[in-house]
């Protein structure tokens, strides 16, 4: 079983008197698991600790419970005694590592307690075997930081005679009960004196090694919550000791130790297979607020794996994604690869509409994790179906994953297959926020673009976004043409791009209009550039050339964070105001009804719900556009519908030499006056002095 071992970790105080010492090893296999390795060499005149290692073989072996260390294998000889377990360490050596950090916290001691009480009670009642040996030294610990109970070298038959004290032992006379001391005194039941030990052992926790049994008088830092169950452990009349079992229903009562959400979530995972397909999905929905207070080796070793099981073999669906990727954080590349990667390749490919649109908003999550041949082959081609649906909010979560897959995806997928979904949505979808996040999304893949399909696609799908009914989507178009300025020659601009813009400057929507003086006052100022110094023409083409060839990494970087936000509360607001028929197969969250249409009233105005997109200015020095404030217009109200456009430095100002336009003065003229009228009033009110009670105004 075991291929390679490394010297002992260490030799607790608390074992010298014990026949084993703990070391790590590696299991046989591709898999390579890590084992614990116990090792008891056989020494002259020894016979008695020999003995005492057998049988804890002998038990080790024999006895099955999760609460009690896992026996994987073993050999006997007649120099050694080799355990091999579950990978383990021993608990006051974890409770130093965890001191060093910010400690064991309640949580953590009162579900190990738990364990170790389970496997207590297991012993007594189902086997009639008494430990004898409960203490720190006796209790390990797993990857998951779960307790388990070992030390059965002293194990009895509970149906025997009472065990003597171990005098040659003195490390744990302390931890005897005074019954087994002192022969004059009852002996209470069974259980008695292993329950006094656990009251040893809860002292050990919080206080560290128990120098002598008179120690437990002194409370020292056990919780409030926990002394009154300990002090019936430690009561010097055994028969009013607790039973393992009524121990835990005591301590499990109302505002008790270990009354709270960690023991709550570890007893649902015991039984999951065992419950209600609706307790699976009320629990799932519920762990991923309680994680963030859980331990990280706790979520990587016991949650994460039974998240995989719940999807692989359970009915869990999209509900274990959120806490599936809160504890894929805690887990390293490699790890994140072999575990959670091929879950989502699956779920990609599952027809749950819900859990389709729960991975294309949670992609963020994940997206780094993903290589590009995984990307193409198996990912995109069922990514590209949210396209088609005919439920919105599935297109509208689709449209916005594709700025995160664009950089991993190869020619075809992206310069063919997207292209070709992209050109449908934008002309044929009825929904217009769709249409617009669609300009918006190929603006800013851009970068990515060959530079073949952005002189044959861009310019022509801002020309027809400008177009659109939907006046947000004009003002995308206008905003595309600003953020895809560097890849236009100077004749792109003035035979395609100018006209295309003019045309704008009387449209029915002030934000349109004004996006249109700004993009063409822009591109007129490079014109004019060019034209009072021709030299600079080879300048400009060489820097279109190069961006065409290989745009520069830090516009796609500048670009990468962009999300579209804010849609899906405004597709929904705009098919309520139209209602129609609803989708049955649409997950619960996102159920929207398809077939409506939003485009505006004839009057030109629209609803007052609808707001308008943040407007690109430029700052004072004139390098950057920032989407900023909201629009002047009557129409939309504070949206994020079109998101940072992130125009490149060389965009050159356009109100640096303008100067400030006729509304702007007109506005600044209109506050001037306002106050002079406010401060004329003051004066008159304070002239005039308050009026006194009862005082009549005479003719």
């Amino acid at each position: 079983v075991c291929t390679a071992t490394v010297a002992p970790a260490r030799k607790e105080p608390e074992l010298a008197q014990l026949p084993e010492c703990l070391g790590k090893g590696k299991g046989k296999g591709a898999t390579g698991d890590q084992v614990s390795l116990f090792v008891h060499d056989v020494k002259p005149n020894s016979e008695d600790q020999t003995q005492l290692a057998k049988a804890a073989f002998k038990h080790l072996r024999t006895l099955r419970h999760p609460n009690i260390l896992s026996y994987i294998d073993g050999l006997e000889t007649e120099k050694c005694l080799y355990v091999v377990t579950e990978p383990v360490m021993p608990l006051s050596a974890y409770l130093e590592s965890r001191a060093a950090g910010r400690g064991l916290n309640e949580l953590e001691i009162s579900w190990g307690l738990h364990q170790i009480v389970k496997a207590l009670s297991f012993l007594v009642n189902d086997c009639h075997l008494i430990h004898n040996n409960m203490c720190a030294s006796a209790v390990f610990v797993d990857r998951a930081g779960e307790w388990k109970l070992g030390g059965l070298e002293y194990m009895h038959s509970a149906q025997g005679d009472i065990a003597v004290p171990r005098k040659g032992v003195p490390e744990l006379e302390k931890y005897d009960a005074p019954e087994i001391t002192d022969s004059s005194k009852s002996t209470g039941e069974k259980w008695s004196a292993d329950m006094w030990r656990l009251g040893c052992l809860i002292w050990e926790v919080f206080n560290g090694p128990l120098p002598r049994s008179s120690s437990l008088r002194s409370l020292g830092k056990i919780p409030k919550a926990l002394v009154p169950h300990y002090c019936e452990l430690v009561g010097a009349n055994p028969k009013l000791r607790p039973s393992p079992a009524k121990f835990l229903q005591n301590c499990r009562g109302p505002g008790s130790f270990m009354d709270n959400s960690f023991v709550e979530t570890n007893l649902f995972l015991e039984e999951i297979q065992i419950k209600e397909p609706a307790e699976r999905q009320k629990f799932f929905q519920e762990l991923s607020t309680n994680l963030d207070a859980f331990p990280e080796d706790f979520c990587r070793h016991k949650v994460l794996p039974q998240l995989l099981t719940a999807f692989e073999f359970g009915s869990a669906g999209a509900v274990i994604l959120i806490p599936l990727f809160k504890v894929g954080k805690f887990l390293n590349t490699q790890e994140y690869q072999q575990k959670i990667i091929p879950v989502i390749v699956k779920m990609f490919s599952s027809p749950d509409r819900a859990m389709r649109i729960r991975l294309l908003q949670q992609m963020e999550h994940f997206i780094q994790y993903l290589n590009e041949p995984t990307v193409n082959s198996q990912i995109f081609p069922h990514v590209v179906h949210g396209f088609l649906d005919t439920n919105p909010a599935i297109r509208e979560q689709t449209v916005k994953s594709m700025l995160l897959l664009a950089p991993k995806l190869n020619e075809s997928n992206l310069n063919v297959e997207l292209m070709k979904h992209f050109a449908r949505l934008q002309a044929r979808d009825d929904q217009g926020p769709i249409r617009c996040n669609t300009t918006v999304c190929l603006g800013k893949i851009g970068p990515y673009l060959s530079a073949s399909t952005r002189q044959s696609v861009l310019i022509s799908a801002f020309s027809r976004a400008t177009k659109d009914p939907f006046a947000p989507s004009r003002a995308a178009g206008v905003l595309g043409f600003a953020a895809t300025h560097n890849f236009y020659s100077m004749k792109d601009c003035a035979f395609k791009i100018l006209p295309v813009l003019s045309t704008l400057m009387v449209d029915p929507e002030k934000t349109v209009r004004d996006q249109a003086f700004k993009a063409i006052r822009s591109f007129m100022t490079k014109l004019e550039t060019v034209s009072e110094d021709p030299t600079q023409l080879s300048e400009l083409e060489k820097d279109v050339q190069a961006a065409s060839a290989s745009p520069g990494a830090g516009a796609a970087a500048s670009w990468a964070g962009w999300a579209v936000t804010g849609v899906s509360s405004l597709t929904s607001k705009l098919i309520r105001t139209n209602a129609g028929p609803t989708q049955p197969a649409a997950p619960a969250a996102e159920q929207v009804p398809a077939g409506t249409t939003t485009e505006p009233p004839k009057s030109g105005k629209w609803p007052p719900e609808i707001r308008a997109p943040p407007i690109p200015r430029w700052d004072g020095a004139g390098k950057r556009a920032v989407a900023v404030g909201q629009a002047a217009g009557p129409a939309w109200r504070n949206t994020e519908l079109l998101g940072d456009w992130g125009l490149e430095e060389n965009w050159e100002p356009l109100d640096s030499d303008q100067g400030p336009s006729k509304a702007e003065l007109a506005r600044k003229k209109r506050e001037e006056r306002r106050q002079e009228m406010e401060a004329r009033r003051a004066e008159r009110k304070a002239a005039k002095g308050p009026l006194k009670l009862g005082a009549r105004k005479l003719d």
